[in-house]
């Protein structure tokens, strides 16, 4: 079936859908199961400027699969169909595998995918990247490549629209210590010193860790990671240029360090406040796992971690999803390791306002290992995966409406589809004196709990009229990296618009 690539931005089906099953209502939302499944394991899932959904698996935790030639899936939310665009191939003639890639998006809303599987069981990765295009729904291999191989690597966008790779199993079986940087203009290169940790310099930096664009242009390693201990949270200095060797600086106070593993974290809204906070994990990937949360203020003369409100469900392989009235929505996981029987279905929310968790609805599937949650335009969220053995595959996919879609949404009635730094733009609204908050999402790219896109941008409110509000953006790249982000209104009761496609540039 040929699909139209128009702008389905908010076009989900209704709740009396035939095509959807009401799983659960209350005063904290509602979970709703679809009536159709992910075609692929969901290892991975990345919201596209199209509002449509990929979906990425590669071979999917499969050694049997190989050779697909179809590892992702593009979902239109508006009918429930799927495109299976057609993988490239490597110098063999084979179906590159992008399980276990990392990815996020260039300027220009394409979506970079870095590394993937060249073996199982001991796992290699492979020196490899493609972009997927969502104005074709078709990949695109370029000539220039990476020269790292990498598995369970951290990719990030940075604020002059660079890509930073960094870590990853190379093709040896040992991490990869020298990060790689990407420019469209210039494709691929070394830095030419290691990224070593000081205070444990036998370790290289975890698979996934978790890094956060910092205001400065610095990075920051939340501490939260894939199956490895050891490695602290630092702050990193990049060189001048990308040119030379990473400098660190460690960071202190996170609270049980080695719970780590699959663990959340979020830079808290907005981005200006410069706020990190850390959620749960376990102490290894079958083990215990911690309710504790931390936020660090990386404003502050000597940033160090303090303790927040706990989870109220301790937990590990859980997703976090920032929603347009800047709290922080938190699902999937499970108490201890792979155990099902302890899987947590019931979700929670945070506001930073208040520092507190609130218990929110509870979903119908137990999501572990391999889960994925995103934000979608309409300010729901779609939740989908569980892979905790291979065979065991939740396709599965269910939505969270949260409190404010059964409430009186305010509205847009215009928007630019584009904006520069620094710039004052115009939004149309008839409503324009309740407008308490405009600001911008970046779409999510997600996968094992880690996702170095997602930030919420406050737009600041210079003046108002009858049937409009004037916002400016921020001059600071570092802050809104360059790219689509979606642009919500959010009025007095904190109850967001849904959202228009905006680019910054």
């Amino acid at each position: 079936m040929k699909l139209s690539l128009q702008n389905d931005t908010t076009m989900l089906p209704s709740q009396t859908d035939d095509r959807m099953l009401i799983a659960q209502a209350s005063g904290l939302g509602s979970w709703q199961l679809m009536s159709y499944s992910c075609p692929i394991n969901p290892i991975s899932a990345a919201l596209l400027r199209t509002g449509r959904i990929l979906f990425l698996a590669g071979s999917g935790n499969n050694p049997d699969n190989i050779n697909t030639p179809n590892g992702a899936a593009v979902l239109n939310l508006s009918n429930g169909t799927f495109i299976r665009p057609t993988t490239p191939l490597d110098s063999a003639g084979s179906p590159i595998d992008f399980f276990c890639c990392a990815h996020s998006f260039l300027s220009d809303g394409r979506l970079m995918c870095a590394g993937g599987t060249d073996q199982y069981d001991p796992f290699l990765g492979l020196p490899v990247a493609l972009i997927f295009n969502p104005s074709n729904n078709q990949w695109v291999k370029e000539s220039n490549q990476p020269e790292g191989a990498r598995w369970y690597p951290t990719v990030i966008t940075m604020g002059d629209g660079r890509i930073v790779v960094l870590s990853g199993i190379d093709e040896f079986g040992g991490i990869d210590t020298y990060p790689e940087s990407y420019s469209s203009a210039t494709g691929w290169s070394y830095f030419s010193g290691p990224a070593l940790n000081w205070q444990y310099p036998t370790s290289s930096f975890p698979m996934y860790s978790h890094l956060f664009l910092m205001q400065d242009g610095r990075l920051f390693y939340s501490g939260a990671y894939f199956q490895n201990t050891g490695v602290s949270t630092h702050i990193l200095t990049l060189p001048a240029n990308y040119q030379g060797q990473i400098t660190e600086t460690p960071v202190s106070g996170l609270q049980n360090p080695d719970y780590g593993d699959q663990a959340a974290s979020v830079l808290l809204p907005p981005a200006q406040d410069q706020k990190v906070m850390m959620i749960g994990g376990g102490n290894d990937y079958y083990g215990q796992t911690t309710n504790r949360v931390n936020i660090i203020d990386l404003n502050a003369s000597s940033p160090a971690y303090t303790a927040a409100a706990s989870l109220n469900f301790a937990r590990m392989h859980h997703n976090a999803v920032l929603l347009p009235d800047r709290t922080v929505f938190v699902c999937n996981g499970s108490a201890v390791g792979e155990d099902a029987n302890q899987g947590t279905r019931t979700s929670e929310i945070y506001n930073p306002a208040t520092n507190t968790w609130t218990t929110a609805a509870t979903a119908q599937k137990t999501r572990l290992y391999h889960a994925v949650a995103i934000l979608l335009p309409d300010g729901r969220v779609l939740a989908s995966g569980g892979n905790p053995a291979r065979g065991t595959e939740e396709r599965s996919i269910e939505i969270y409406s949260p409190p404010y879609m059964s409430q009186t949404r305010p509205t847009m009635s215009s928007a630019p589809t584009s904006a520069t730094y620094g710039a004052t733009i115009t939004v149309g609204t008839s409503q324009p004196n309740s407008v308490k908050w405009v600001h911008l999402i970046r779409p999510m790219a997600t996968t094992h709990g880690l996702d170095t896109e997602q930030r919420l941008v406050d737009l600041p409110i210079t003046s108002r009229t009858s049937n409009s509000v004037k916002v400016t953006v921020t001059s600071n790249r570092n802050i809104a990296p360059p790219g689509y982000y979606m642009l919500f209104i959010v009025n007095n009761s904190n109850v967001p618009s849904q959202a228009r496609w905006i680019r910054i540039s």
